[in-house]
């Protein structure tokens, strides 16, 4: 399987999550590998986006890899607690990016299983912090390329006819009713 390109990335990141879907998220962080079938994602705009950490073109340390080149993961840590994946979209320079929100896990379940301690399967990735926890991901990988090294999203065969359910992000207090979350309408691995 061939890890996407970072041309996969540089397209308006609405279309990217829309596009992400079915694709294989691989983390290889101490010494062990997870994966899992990206199955929801969000799209954040850019600076004219209010629901962005870089509404209005706010340039923090914390939203540094928010602006770097597409294909890169953007990493940040909320709630004083959590770490959530995104994937850098568009240009190098305009802050844009994917957040995965949910994947169905396919490999090194027992290795996630350690490190979400005692859930169910069914939500040992769902939800952006959860997945991050259950893969090992943390801010170390902040900037990281999504091509090579411990974080890639690979190419998969995503089967035709899958439906896919476009609806509001979730969890927002601004833009609250923008259609910019994309998940498999089927999917039991969904964050909700």
């Amino acid at each position: 399987m061939k890890p996407l390109p970072a041309s996969f990335y540089a397209r308006p990141t609405d279309v990217v999550a829309r596009r992400l879907l079915g694709h294989l998220l691989v983390s290889t962080i101490g010494g062990r590998r997870t994966a899992g079938r990206i199955v929801e994602t969000e799209a954040y705009l850019g600076p004219h986006d209010p629901a962005s950490h870089a509404f209005g073109g706010r340039r923090t340390a914390r939203t540094e890899g928010m602006y770097g080149p597409p294909g890169t993961a953007y990493i940040y840590f909320t709630y004083g607690m959590h770490w959530c994946l995104n994937a850098v979209t568009r240009r190098e320079g305009y802050p844009a990016a994917v957040l995965i929100r949910a994947l169905e896990p396919v490999a090194g379940l027992e290795t996630m299983r350690r490190r979400r301690g005692k859930v169910p399967d069914r939500t040992l990735c769902a939800g952006p912090a959860r997945l991050c926890q259950a893969l090992g991901i943390t801010g170390e990988q902040n900037g990281v390329v999504l091509q090579r090294g411990s974080l890639r999203i690979l190419w998969m065969n995503v089967a035709r006819g899958a439906r896919i359910a476009r609806t509001p992000r979730i969890g927002l207090t601004r833009a609250v009713d923008w259609p910019l979350r994309f998940h498999f309408a089927d999917s039991p691995w969904t964050s909700r």
